[in-house]
């Protein structure tokens, strides 16, 4: 078994402010976390915190593009200087977030040592990009397309790279069924990046898909692959400390399933953890069952 190391990206920049005055709360996520003993349980090695810049979006207002750009462009080469070397050294980079731009980071380590593909277990795309949408603005909705070379070049060319990933190699699961008529999952199978919904999951054995997709992700031309988890592809009923909590979600055995056989794949490169606020848990259960779901997919047969 590879060494497990845990690191930090408590980032905020990606998501609109939940209230007038107030900032978003998943950079709590990590912290959560850990209380909750992941970095003991999984018997992990400490990557440290990379800490972010300021959450502030100044005068930006709709139509200037990404707000917090120029800090997410720097947060994102700073993360991906903290994660390429442990991925160089082989071992499996854990990324507690922050909300999904931190992607992006994992994204640009990624692409300086070859090209890795992607699964992303989110319940929405984060395929927004101008293309498809006239309200830009949060990277935490935008990162798959940013990350794919669609968007503003401050964001998609960082060090000449653009994109970090190729469209063929990115796999998705956990959609909403009520996203599939959307213009950007439109987009997405049209380009023929499979999209597996939550009803598509529910009908096979998610055991059976997560190993499926390792060995597809194995045989490819690629080098490796990353893992996006965003805690909103869990249903409300189980997780609702998210910023968007859309019903009929997967459950956690569900989720539990098809990251055990991906995680444990000598292929993969790390996961990122992404959404959950613990501002809005003030009991911290879904934090707790946060961290029993990442636990159990390194260390449950």
């Amino acid at each position: 078994m590879r060494n497990i190391v845990v690191m930090d990206a408590p980032s905020n920049l990606g998501l609109r402010p939940p209230a007038p005055g107030t900032v978003p709360g998943c950079y709590k996520l990590a912290g959560a976390l850990r209380d909750n003993g992941i970095v003991r349980r999984l018997g992990a090695l400490e990557g440290g915190v990379v800490v972010p810049p300021r959450y502030d979006r100044g005068d930006w207002q709709e139509g200037d593009g990404v707000f917090n750009a120029r800090a997410i462009a720097a947060y994102t080469r700073t993360l991906a200087d903290r994660i390429e070397p442990h991925v160089s050294a082989g071992h499996f980079t854990l990324v507690l977030g922050g909300d999904c731009s931190i992607q992006l980071g994992a994204a640009l380590a990624l692409r300086r040592l070859g090209r890795y593909g992607l699964v992303s277990i989110d319940a929405s795309p984060d395929f927004r990009h101008p293309g498809t949408s006239d309200r830009i603005g949060a990277a935490g909705g935008e990162e798959l397309a940013l990350a794919t070379g669609r968007g503003q070049e401050d964001l998609t060319d960082l060090e000449g790279l653009r994109p970090y990933l190729q469209d063929e190699d990115v796999r998705l699961f956990g959609t909403r069924d009520a996203f599939v008529d959307d213009e950007d999952v439109a987009e997405l199978r049209g380009l023929k990046v499979p999209v597996t919904t939550v009803s598509d999951l529910r009908r096979t054995d998610p055991a059976d898909l997560g190993a499926a997709t390792a060995a597809d992700l194995d045989a490819a031309a690629l080098d490796g692959f990353w893992i996006h988890l965003d805690a909103d592809v869990l249903d409300p009923s189980v997780m609702p400390a998210v910023d968007s909590p859309d019903p009929d979600g997967l459950l956690p055995g569900d989720v539990t399933a098809l990251l055990r056989p991906l995680v444990r794949s000598p292929r993969c490169a790390g996961l990122n953890v992404t959404i959950y606020d613990p501002d809005l848990d003030p009991d911290g259960s879904a934090g707790v069952l946060l961290t029993d779901l990442v636990v159990a997919a390194f260390t449950t047969d």
